[in-house]
């Protein structure tokens, strides 16, 4: 009976909010819905461009990060390492060891008499100045890694109640058309209920994905981070062993 029930409704509706499927409901729409829709679809394509963007240059990072990673403990001195570093610009870890690098240098030739300066021992005279600069420039590289990322976090926090506000608005056209023709049918509240159901559903398809990569990419930047932090541990023993 239910069963009969609801297929009747349906056929009264038939023709109306339904009928020409997904882009019908979206044909249909009022400009309210049609406002939260595209503004959804921005957020969305955003969403996606960062991810693709985001996917490739973290993988490019980590993939640049262990090839210099490697070549750091390989080579005896840092001008040999220095040389690799255009072809690895990916890796957050060029930019502090070029940090540390620049800093040293600094220190050794302000520190070396010119009469001596080709047989001196090269010394580093101030730890604490190589420590702040390569804090500065982990600091800034970890920055860059978590650039755009809090666009995926707004996207994933606001699209839900952004399609939530679609959805209140579609019931309330629901409403208004009941009061205005006293009737309750199907064919007179689909055309309300199809805004709420088509902006809750961007909605979500908006959020989702945003929430999803939001979390992977985070816990890749915190892999970046950490060895970022340890290069900058390790670039800073050597150079108290071999500079002081």
């Amino acid at each position: 009976m239910i069963t009969l029930l609801f297929s009747t409704l349906l056929a009264q509706a038939g023709g109306t909010a339904f009928s020409g499927g997904v882009f019908g409901l979206i044909r249909d729409s009022g400009p309210v819905a049609i406002a939260v829709l595209f503004t959804l679809l921005v957020f969305s394509f955003v969403s996606w461009a960062i991810i693709v963007y985001k996917g490739l240059a973290l993988r490019q990072a980590y993939q640049h990060s262990e090839t210099f990673l490697e070549i750091f403990r390989k080579s005896s001195k840092f001008s040999e390492v220095h040389s690799v570093c255009v072809q690895l610009k990916a890796s957050p870890l060029v930019g502090v060891f070029q940090a540390g690098y620049q800093e040293v240098n600094q220190q050794v030739r302000a520190g070396q008499q010119p009469a001596a300066a080709a047989a001196a021992r090269p010394v580093v005279k101030s730890l604490e100045s190589l420590t702040r600069a390569l804090v500065r420039a982990a600091t800034a590289e970890s920055t860059r890694l978590e650039r755009r990322l809090s666009f995926l976090a707004t996207t994933a926090a606001v699209c839900p109640f952004v399609g939530l506000f679609g959805t209140t608005w579609g019931i309330m056209n629901a409403f208004q058309e009941i009061g205005s023709q006293g009737s309750a049918n199907l064919a007179v509240v689909a055309p309300g209920i199809s805004e709420a159901l088509i902006t809750t559903a961007t909605g979500l398809a908006a959020a989702i994905p945003a929430a999803v990569f939001y979390n992977y990419f985070a816990s890749r930047v915190r892999v970046l981070t950490a060895m970022v932090d340890d290069f900058a541990l390790e670039f800073l023993n050597i150079v108290e062993r071999n500079f002081t």
